[in-house]
């Protein structure tokens, strides 16, 4: 049986920086962001923790690839993407604790 996998754009309250990251479980994965899990980390830095987009994939495989190609893609293309479902930039976690 295949994994399935998730991508997401985290932000802080100010949307002054964007973080794409890539997981199997985006519940559990955004708590780890909220609760600052890893001290040291870019998200915890930079108080990223505001869920503004994701998308959902049968595998982890095509989330990796999905990650990477956001990655790679300039500030603009991913404020584009968050702008097409979530136009207002709301916090998304209270629909994916619904899950």
């Amino acid at each position: 049986m295949k994994k399935g996998g998730c991508i997401y754009i985290i932000t802080n309250k100010n949307h002054t920086t964007l973080y794409v990251g890539v997981t199997s479980h985006l519940y559990y994965r955004v708590m780890e962001h909220k609760e600052k899990k890893y001290p040291k980390s870019f998200s915890a830095r930079y108080n990223l923790n505001k869920l503004v987009y994701y998308e959902v994939f049968h595998s982890i495989k095509e989330a990796i690839a999905r990650e990477k190609q956001i990655k790679g893609g300039s500030r603009a293309a991913k404020e584009k993407l968050i702008n097409s479902i979530n136009p207002e930039w709301k916090n998304l976690f209270d629909e994916v604790s619904k899950w």
